[in-house]
């Protein structure tokens, strides 16, 4: 707006300025719309994209429990065959054990004289002790530890 005019001429109000201004009509040549389709394909890229993070997100939690559930079998198989090798070696602690206790009671003592009775055997006693003669010069020990000449 050109004021300069009212300093010159008058000091009179304009009104015309308070007034509310009439709106030029603009060409519709200047104005350069979007295509609504662009602003849909933006939101609606957005909605993908948050789509396809939620999916990979699912996707690895599942991979997660899956693996895990996974492992946890293939540790319970584990411990199933350890417990079985376990059984296993205590059954053979066990017969060893029993294959020992009769191996001893076998080769005991009392049982090796039992048979040898049975067979017919009996104890050495003086009856069984024999002495051979030598010649004057020889000398025998016997199992007392003296010695004997062939003079005596």
């Amino acid at each position: 707006m050109n004021n300069i005019k009212y300093y010159n001429d008058s000091l009179a109000y304009d009104f015309s300025m308070f007034m509310p201004r009439e709106e030029k009509k603009r060409d519709k040549d200047n104005i350069v719309k979007l295509p609504k389709s662009k602003k849909k394909s933006r939101a609606a890229a957005r909605s993908v994209s948050s789509t396809l993070s939620a999916l990979l997100i699912s996707a690895v939690l599942l991979g997660l429990l899956c693996g895990n559930i996974y492992f946890r079998l293939k540790t319970n198989e584990l411990n199933s065959k350890i417990n079985q090798t376990k059984a296993q070696i205590e059954e053979l602690k066990n017969e060893q054990t029993t294959l020992e206790v009769e191996i001893e009671r076998k080769l005991s003592y009392s049982n090796i004289e039992l048979e040898a009775t049975e067979m017919g055997m009996r104890k050495r006693d003086n009856s069984q002790i024999k002495y051979i003669r030598v010649n004057q010069n020889n000398t025998a020990a016997t199992g007392d530890g003296n010695t004997v000449n062939s003079n005596d």
